[in-house]
């Protein structure tokens, strides 16, 4: 988090700042609630990430997907398992589902897991 100085708080109350000592800066520093008018970061965002589908419901795979799909993540590890329906389910999500339009590709690694590539999201202001 930016330390403010003085001449941050001056250009905020929009006059000529002249503390005295420590107390006037404290009490100044809380009268204009600076801690909410300073932004957060935000959170980075993992360009890769690896979601695992063992024992997990078919709902609550969805969701993963859905999740990481909707997120700006660029690529993915799909942990489906050899066999089940959550291996044929991932393949039929990843061609014709709601977020199909968002993948790029995906393509076996193994067995039981596929590499997916998304396409970047655009944000919304």
């Amino acid at each position: 988090m930016k330390q403010l100085n003085d001449s941050d708080i001056a250009k905020m109350i929009g006059e000529d700042f002249q503390p005295d000592d420590k107390e006037t800066k404290k009490s100044v520093r809380k009268s204009l609630h600076l801690s909410t008018r300073i932004p957060k970061p935000s959170a980075t965002i993992p360009e890769h990430i690896t979601i695992d589908f063992h024992n997990h419901t078919e709902q609550e795979a969805w969701d993963m997907l859905v999740q990481v799909a909707d997120s700006e993540t660029r690529s993915a590890t799909v942990i489906t398992g050899a066999s089940g329906i959550l291996k044929q389910k991932f393949q039929q999500w990843a061609t014709d589902s709601i977020i199909s339009h968002r993948i790029i590709s995906f393509t076996p690694l193994n067995n039981g897991s596929f590499s997916v590539r998304f396409h970047k999201t655009k944000k919304s202001n």
